[in-house]
């Protein structure tokens, strides 16, 4: 027997993962030195509630027809896991990693790390989701790409000068 992995569900944990990108960007941009870098840093919080905003409006639309199958007895700890793993997890820990953050090129090595687990997992979210979402996950995962091309610019330019 198996349960279902809803595309709400998935939706609901992209949700998070946009709203503690913007927590994390937002404190970055706040004390960083640098103005080149809080200038990414504020854009990229922008975008990230542009994110946040599609996928509560994909929330509203979504048919809550199962995406994955997965057996039951695994299915609370594979939701879990893909909680657990998710791009900035916690509101604690992303305030926690931004504070602690030693320098922009820290800050800068943590946001493309959070660039590239969100990445993957929008990549998961694109294979188990109705073919009408494609499109807003494709935009997005575009999105994300250039964030992690802005953050990977950025760093090469503090790290040399």
């Amino acid at each position: 027997m198996s349960t279902v992995f809803s595309g709400g569900e998935l939706i609901n944990i992209a949700i998070g993962i946009e709203r503690r990108g913007i927590t994390f960007y937002d404190i970055m941009a706040k004390s960083t030195d640098s103005e080149m870098a809080r200038a990414v840093f504020e854009e990229l919080v922008e975008m990230e509630r542009e994110h946040l905003k599609t996928f509560q409006d994909m929330l509203e639309q979504v048919d809550e027809h199962p995406a994955t199958e997965v057996p039951a007895q695994e299915y609370p700890e594979y939701l879990q896991a893909l909680m657990d793993n998710a791009v900035f997890t916690d509101d604690m820990i992303t305030s926690e990693m931004a504070t602690q953050a030693d320098s922009d090129v820290k800050a800068l090595e943590l946001g493309i790390s959070a660039e590239k687990d969100s990445l993957l997992f929008y990549y998961y979210m694109r294979d188990n989701m109705p073919r009408r979402s494609i499109p807003v996950i494709d935009r997005i995962i575009t999105e994300e790409k250039l964030h992690l091309q802005q953050l990977s610019e950025i760093k090469k330019k503090l790290a040399t000068s």
